[in-house]
């Protein structure tokens, strides 16, 4: 069976690429679309670069018409990875695709996450607490924010001198390491439980 994943994206699209480029030339998982809000993300960029099919969504049809499930479905897309976007997963998305939705959020979750705690809000949270590490969480998505069952966790020093920058570096550099193989993992874990 091939896999096909929908990439979730807002803005510049550095781990979508780093996905895109992962399973190029897998024998069984492909990026069958990359999905954005904002027609002017860097992430349109790479799936043009790479030939990926775009599709664009506003907020109406996202959360009222129930017409992103049909539309990916409809595509024999089977995961959505979330990688950078910024809106909250709507029930109806979540119930069409059970278990097979995974986020990245950078940090190490439970701490900085909810509501707004994206991108250099989460490191200026981190450098602000004085905390010695942080890292990334791949976790499954639920209803809420970042609240979903966790997949796996890298962690990273922080040092007593880094900048709210130099944290998003180091996290970006375990991003780029794990995030892919780590969807490749989720996929074949599922693929060898029983139903039901």
């Amino acid at each position: 069976m091939m896999h096909r994943l929908a990439i979730f994206a807002s803005g510049a699209g550095s781990n979508a690429r780093k996905i895109i480029e992962y399973f190029q030339d897998h024998p069984r998982i492909e990026v069958g679309a990359v999905v954005t809000n904002n027609p002017h993300a860097g992430v349109v960029r790479h799936a043009e670069e790479f030939g990926v099919p775009m599709l664009f969504i506003d907020k109406k049809s996202f959360y009222r018409n129930h017409t992103v499930p049909k539309m990916l479905l409809d595509r024999g897309i089977d995961w959505i990875i979330l990688a950078g976007f910024l809106w909250l997963i709507p029930t109806d998305l979540i119930e069409a695709f059970p278990d097979h939705i995974l986020n990245i959020h950078p940090a190490l979750l439970p701490k900085y996450g909810g509501k707004g705690m994206y991108g250099m809000h989460v490191h200026q949270a981190v450098k602000d607490a004085g905390e010695s590490e942080t890292g990334i969480t791949i976790h499954f998505v639920n209803a809420r924010y970042d609240e979903g069952r966790m997949f796996f966790q890298a962690r990273c020093d922080v040092a007593e001198d880094d900048n709210p920058e130099e944290i998003a570096r180091k996290v970006h550099a375990l991003e780029y390491q794990y995030f892919a193989p780590m969807i490749e993992k989720a996929i074949r874990e599922q693929e060898f439980q029983p139903e039901g």
